[in-house]
């Protein structure tokens, strides 16, 4: 159930999705201790997935400009130089 290499292809709209599916799927109780472990499993990986992808995304959107002293003199798009 834990297949990393499809997990890290997911986009994150389909990511979150499948994680709060767990979430409510533990959150009731009602699956056997291995499932349960099994689903925490693939909870962990799929919660990376969406971090890891937010944080290239704010990657993307902005970076810090460093003034003359090194110290950050604002944000401007990652596209411009």
């Amino acid at each position: 159930m834990t297949d990393a290499k499809t997990i890290s292809e997911l986009p994150f709209e389909q990511a979150m999705k499948q994680l709060e599916e767990i979430v409510a799927r533990l959150e009731k109780g009602d699956i056997s201790l291995e499932d349960s472990i099994a689903a925490y499993e693939r909870g962990e990986l799929l919660k990376k997935r969406c971090e890891d992808l937010l944080k290239q995304a704010e990657a993307r959107i902005e970076k810090i400009r460093l003034g003359a002293d090194g110290k950050p003199a604002g944000t401007s798009p990652l596209d411009v130089e």
